[in-house]
């Protein structure tokens, strides 16, 4: 018997239960990799049926459906063969573990699609001998995830991401974070989308998509914005992620949402996926993305690059910021846009040092060829992996007219409410600031427009904060950015000696 209405507070009792039933076998933050590509099955069971009821309708019968069915795959979006649905999976008392592994490597087969996608998670897997989920913790599972139906006309498509939302927020707090799980909160997501502003045929890339949540508040935005509108070229993403189970996640999410998709599993940084005939980069109208901020990447990554992306200079390697921000400005068309959300310190970090620096440096590049249009201050404790604020820097190849030589800087810090574990950004702000940006304007305590004479008397510093002062602001130099500063400062350090040994051996005193 089916529960009606899957609203978000239904949702979150309904997955709190679900956790609940594996709580003790599995870490928490390890709860989504089963609970998800179950969700994502019963999405999958539920569409097959309303789609057999369909053919049903236009041949007669259930079972003329089915015999057609069985000759031609083609007539549904993915075939479930009978073993392989819902209402099979719930009779099973006995080796329920087996049987569900089992049945998701069939749909694997009948889809290549759903290959690598469907079947990561081996429900009958055991460790020192013992198995990981008891088969009868499964059947409790299965019954709790069972209480909904999940049809075309029963849930919001977005039902997986709000899903991974809210089991990232709800156990990820407090339990350590792995290096690939750096989560975009939705809110964001939803501000970068309104940012870019998608319109029709446009091609919207993420290079490090994680579990596709930036392509996909892009493509409900161009909804928003459109409707059902058949007309329209519809828009098509390009994504890329290195850990083949957020990979998997980003699959199953562009299925449920019906995106024309192609998601990669990979390094970006070292094995870019999307290439042209000839093997240079492809580009995109649009860039989406937050890349783990502060990575260490080997100075061989940027030295013996084939894809002539670092073409403003190498990041050091205390930090790939602007390592990230060149391989995503490579990937754009001439006249293409990107948002990438960053760490503060990529906007001003080196601003002031006497010399060189590699940071203010690659910032000056952009500046001065006046490709950065705005940078927005995000509030802090935001993110889930860090209390840092974070900025979301948008980068324009072909600014409109009014905006050349211009730049935008919204202080956002200010905007958001308090909630439990994190922040957000409510939705008036997120209105607030894309009208900002959009309607390009200043707004006291907010915004202000710079010239880049005025980012060049600051030494291409950036940060929203030195031009727009709120009250009580407090700019005590955060951990993760002194930390940064620190590694860029032993960096330059050894540079430094390293250039005198030189000298000196030149001149024969070393």
């Amino acid at each position: 018997m089916y529960n009606n209405q899957l609203d978000i507070k239904a949702l979150e009792n309904w997955l709190w239960e679900a956790a609940c039933k594996i709580r003790g076998p599995i870490d928490a933050p390890k709860y989504k990799d089963y609970i998800l590509p179950l969700i994502f099955l019963k999405r999958l069971s539920d569409v097959f049926e309303d789609e057999i009821n369909r053919l049903a309708q236009s041949y007669g019968s259930k079972e003329t459906a089915e015999e057609l069915l069985a000759e031609d795959h083609r007539l549904v979006r993915f075939y479930l063969p009978r073993k392989a649905r819902w209402e099979e999976l719930a009779k099973q008392t006995t080796n329920v573990g087996e049987y569900l592994t089992d049945a998701v490597r069939t749909i694997a087969r009948e889809n290549p699609k759903l290959q690598g996608v469907i079947d990561i998670v081996d429900f009958n897997a055991t460790t020192a001998g013992q198995r990981i989920i008891s088969d009868d913790k499964l059947k409790e599972l299965i019954e709790v995830l069972g209480r909904y139906r999940l049809g075309l006309k029963d849930v919001d498509a977005d039902i997986l991401g709000r899903a991974y939302e809210y089991l990232l927020r709800k156990f990820a707090e407090g339990s350590g974070q792995s290096a690939g799980e750096f989560y975009t909160p939705g809110e964001v997501a939803i501000l970068m989308s309104y940012l870019l502003n998608p319109e029709p045929g446009d091609e919207i890339y993420d290079p490090c998509c994680g579990s596709g949540g930036l392509l996909i508040k892009s493509y409900l935005r161009f909804k928003e914005k459109y409707g059902s509108d058949s007309t329209l070229v519809p828009l098509k993403f390009y994504g890329q992620e290195i850990l083949p189970s957020t990979f998997a996640m980003a699959k199953m999410n562009t299925f449920i949402h019906d995106m024309e998709a192609v998601i990669a599993l990979g390094d970006t940084m070292s094995r870019p996926a999307f290439l042209t005939p000839g093997g240079s980069l492809r580009k995109f109208d649009l860039v989406a993305a937050n890349p783990m901020w502060n990575q260490n990447f080997s100075p061989s990554t940027y030295e013996n690059d084939p894809y002539n992306r670092f073409i403003f200079g190498y990041p050091p390697s205390s930090s790939a910021d602007w390592g990230w921000i060149q391989h995503m400005f490579a990937s754009l068309k001439e006249k293409g846009k990107m948002a990438v959300v960053i760490d503060t310190g990529a906007v001003s970090r080196g601003s002031g040092n006497v010399g060189k620096n590699r940071e203010r440096d690659i910032r000056k590049e952009f500046v001065e060829k006046d490709f950065v249009e705005a940078i927005l201050l995000l509030p802090e404790n935001l993110f889930y992996n860090a209390a840092a604020p974070g900025v979301i820097i948008v980068i324009n190849k072909s600014k409109l007219a009014e905006r050349k030589e211009q730049i935008l800087l919204i202080n956002a810090s200010k905007l958001f409410k308090k909630g439990r574990p994190k922040n957000y950004l409510p939705d008036e702000s997120i209105k607030q600031i894309s009208a900002i940006y959009l309607n390009w304007r200043e707004e006291e305590g907010i915004s202000r427009i710079i010239t880049r004479e005025e980012a060049a008397r600051n030494d291409y510093n950036l940060s929203p904060s030195r031009y727009v002062a709120q009250n009580g602001e407090d700019n005590t130099l955060l951990l993760e950015e002194a930390v940064v500063q620190l590694q860029e400062a032993e960096e330059e350090r050894k540079e430094a000696d390293e250039k005198l040994r030189e000298i000196l051996g030149e001149l024969g005193l070393w």
